[in-house]
């Protein structure tokens, strides 16, 4: 059984020191661009949902494009990349109200950002093939539709994998925590869990004797992604905010 514990009571049990959720970065636009993320997303996929039901393969292929510039444009304004240390806004002393102005260190200026972005999309398409496994294991066809799966794990990595690698690189202890669906809920853990959750679930209506169009795959999967990860991300950028699932 788990429940989800804040990160308070967590890490006094824990008997190593625990990551802390993900801040966004301390500006306006950061916070705009966080809160119209999902509607855009959304809006993606609604107006390609027709498409991706008559013919999947071209439409999941022409929509890689327009949702790698979203994930982008997303994880610049408001995700600080690896490396940077964006703390939570604070007033200064003796001038209540004043905010601290917030400057990025070398590493996250435009040529970091720049290589971050180069390096988390390249290990988001590296992890596309393990995705399709995964896919597989959890009753893909292995045998046809292996466009469909790959392109539908393409999407979720885009989603789930990249914000992730942009805003914890190689840490290999934040990444045991990630595994273990140990670390603190933020939107970028929150909407990676939801995504993964989302695609388990979109494989349910599949079976059913509906003999619907949409039922064939991998639409549902690729819904049930969208939705969980605009879910996830809602909850863990603000319900579940630095709580942590807890095993007992």
């Amino acid at each position: 059984m788990s429940t989800v514990k804040p990160a308070s009571q967590a890490e006094a049990a824990a008997p190593f020191k625990s990551s802390l959720p993900i801040e966004l970065i301390p500006t306006d636009l950061a916070k705009i661009v966080s809160q119209a993320h999902p509607a855009l997303l959304l809006s993606l996929y609604y107006f390609r949902f027709s498409a991706l039901v008559t013919d999947p393969v071209p439409t999941l292929l022409s929509s890689l494009l327009p949702l790698a510039v979203i994930q982008i444009g997303y994880t610049v304004i408001s995700i600080p990349a690896v490396g940077s240390n964006v703390k939570g806004v604070k007033k200064s002393k003796g001038t209540p109200g004043k905010k601290v102005s917030f400057v990025e260190p070398p590493s996250a200026k435009a040529s970091g950002k720049g290589f971050t972005i180069f390096i988390a999309l390249l290990l988001t398409t590296l992890s596309i093939p393990l995705l399709t496994a995964l896919q597989i294991l959890f009753g893909a066809p292995i045998t046809t539709h292996i466009p469909h799966t790959l392109l539908s794990s393409a999407h979720l990595a885009l989603l789930a994998i990249y914000p992730l690698i942009y805003a914890h690189g190689s840490d290999g202890k934040k990444w045991r925590e990630i595994a273990s669906l140990y670390s603190p809920m933020d939107e970028v853990f929150g909407g990676a869990l939801g995504g993964f959750i989302g695609a388990w679930l979109g494989a349910v209506p599949i079976p059913l004797d509906w003999d619907r169009e949409w039922q064939k795959w991998p639409v549902t999967i690729v819904s049930g992604v969208y939705a969980g990860y605009v879910v996830g991300k809602w909850l863990g950028g603000w319900a579940l905010r630095g709580r942590r699932i807890e095993f007992d």
